[in-house]
């Protein structure tokens, strides 16, 4: 299964479970060293996004 990434690339997935629980950590990650807030923000809306899609993509595979 495939989904499209923020940036606008398709991105293939294998195993749905584990790239659900791959972003959850990647959503939530931060950086220390408080020079890389603005970085931290846009990987933040990535992960963010990507995990939402995920999310959503497996409860439809349920609901089938």
């Amino acid at each position: 299964m495939y989904i499209t990434d923020l940036n606008g690339f398709l991105i293939e997935v294998t195993d749905l479970d584990e790239a659900i629980r791959i972003t959850a950590n990647y959503k939530e990650h931060r950086h220390k060293n408080k020079r890389f807030s603005e970085f931290d923000k846009r990987q933040k809306a990535y992960w963010t996004d990507m995990y939402e899609k995920l999310t959503a993509l497996k409860q439809t595979s349920n609901n089938n």
